[in-house]
């Protein structure tokens, strides 16, 4: 007796459609599961073998040949327990098999039969979307997570019970409500909020400029600034993701097992590693080559504080997807590409001791001590952020003094403003952002005054930039611009865009 089903994998951020054969045939019982399956499929026999008797159903004393086709792609994870049961049970006239072929099943199963959580339950629900699969069986624990899809009826599952009363029509599983995407933002919360960042007034204008643009951005200043602080709140003047983006995002921490409990994410990522973190934590990797931080951080924001304390290699690994927009990720049994499109908030003090060039402490530390601090981080790195901003320490008796700050909300009203601006600029490129121009494009969307192409240009030799830090200076410059909804960069915004160049000297040159 033979039946099939479908069931989905993973592929980075994509699902994969797998078909899964249950064949029942004489001779030895034997249960064997063949097309490339991992160490957690092989050991599915034992789940479902327990799980069928603990549900009360027989299991078969036959031969059972297990297929996952395609046959040549490699089969990971638990999330082909369910269908296999219920493919087995098929056979055993259980389940109609004709009520199956069409349906996709999802679920890893314990052994009293009831259905745990999988993996990746978002990019599997809307690859099967994709598909034209208009049915899908999967846990009742991700639920939250596939509630924003639609197109497809989704059924959660508790146990294997369940699941047979369902397809044998017996007792019916009401199918997952969609959850409206603009409801979910409504019920949105910011966690840190530039009301409570007292004082600071540069270095807000300079963050401001950044989520206006997608710019990145150093922070260097003594410990007890507000550094930190004001990084946690670039969340909240962010703009809001778009649907699309908020499904990438979740489908990218819907791979790594860490989606939220509310199912979509609808606050941008804030992720904030920290300075011990290794290379594959950061990049990605491991044995099934899943997302790293700086996946995780697509669409947000990617926080590195004390940044020469982080390694060299794990500095260096960020060259590239800052530059690209994405990374690849090879292994012997798994290769993955995951897009990272973010903004690069990092922090450092200006010494060892931290108060180098400070107005209230003395520096301890020693010139050779500073240059060798310093020098941890690379000049690459230094010219692929396209902001450098010094930040001081505000005497506590200013701090007494201080009002509550401009709140978030506000800050991100003008942000969205000029974010809108950009998209009116952009709307037949692919372009999303200031910062994502490619050398190609800033001729066509950045036009300089004749004053400002004359300031830049003396800047350009005075200050010794590299061609990366001259195209970057212009990026910022026309973020600049944008907030001032000018549609040619003039000699002011040239001037504001080399002020966040300008500590260069200080501290590196």
């Amino acid at each position: 007796m033979l039946s099939t089903t479908l069931c989905y994998g993973l592929g980075g951020i994509d699902g994969l459609q797998i078909t899964v054969e249950v064949n029942l045939s004489s001779g030895l019982p034997m249960f064997d599961i063949v097309g490339l399956p991992d160490a957690a499929v092989k050991e599915a026999r034992e789940r479902i073998r327990a799980a069928l008797r603990n549900c009360g159903y027989s299991f078969p004393e036959d031969r059972i040949t297990v297929n996952l086709a395609p046959a040549d792609l490699k089969k990971e994870g638990p999330s082909f327990d369910l269908p296999i049961a219920i493919a087995i049970l098929a056979c055993s006239h259980r389940v109609n098999p004709i009520a199956i072929r069409d349906i996709a099943i999802l679920g890893e199963l314990s052994l009293d039969g009831s259905v745990r959580p999988i993996r990746g339950a978002l990019p599997m629900a809307i690859s099967a979307r994709t598909h034209g699969v208009k049915k899908m069986i999967l846990p009742d624990g991700n639920s939250s997570e596939v509630s924003c899809i639609d197109g497809i009826e989704l059924i959660p599952a508790r146990n294997l019970t369940q699941v047979v009363r369902h397809l044998s029509g017996e007792e019916k599983i009401p199918p997952i409500e969609a959850a409206a995407y603009s409801q979910l933002l409504k019920n949105r919360e910011y966690s840190s909020d530039f009301r409570f960042v007292k004082g600071q007034r540069s270095a807000k204008r300079a963050l401001e400029i950044a989520a206006a643009g997608g710019h990145n951005v150093l922070m260097v200043g003594p410990p007890g600034s507000g550094k930190t602080l004001m990084a946690r709140c670039m969340p909240s003047i962010l703009p809001d993701m778009t649907f699309d983006e908020a499904l990438v995002s979740t489908r990218i921490h819907s791979v790594a097992g860490c989606a939220p409990e509310s199912g979509l994410l609808t606050e941008r990522p804030f992720r904030s590693p920290h300075h011990t973190a290794s290379h594959v934590s950061l990049v990605g990797g491991g044995v099934h080559a899943v997302p790293g931080e700086i996946s995780k951080a697509h669409n947000g924001v990617l926080f590195l504080d004390e940044l020469p304390e982080y390694k060299r290699d794990v500095l260096e690994a960020l060259r590239q997807p800052m530059e690209d927009g994405f990374v690849s990720i090879t292994r012997v049994s798994a290769q993955s590409t995951y897009p990272s499109e973010f903004m690069l908030i990092c922090s450092m003090n200006p010494c060892p001791c931290g108060h180098y060039g400070s107005r209230t402490h003395e520096c301890r530390c020693s010139s050779a001590e500073i240059r060798r601090y310093l020098s941890r981080v690379s000049g690459p790195l230094l010219d692929r952020i396209d902001m450098h901003i010094e930040v001081e320490s505000i005497p506590a008796e200013r701090l007494s003094e201080e009002k509550e700050a401009e709140a978030s909300c506000e800050i991100r009203k003008r942000v969205e403003e000029a974010r809108a601006f950009q998209r009116q600029r952009y709307e037949n490129s692919k372009i999303s952002c200031n910062a994502r121009l490619g050398a190609q494009n800033i001729h066509e969307f950045c036009k300089l005054a004749p004053d400002a192409r004359k300031m830049l240009s003396m800047a350009t030799e005075t200050m010794g930039l590299s061609n990366r830090a001259f195209t970057r200076i212009i990026k910022v410059a026309r973020t600049i611009a944008d907030l001032e909804k000018e549609m040619v960069i003039n000699q002011t915004h040239i001037a504001e865009a080399l002020q966040y160049r300008s500590i260069d000297d200080k501290y590196w040159h």
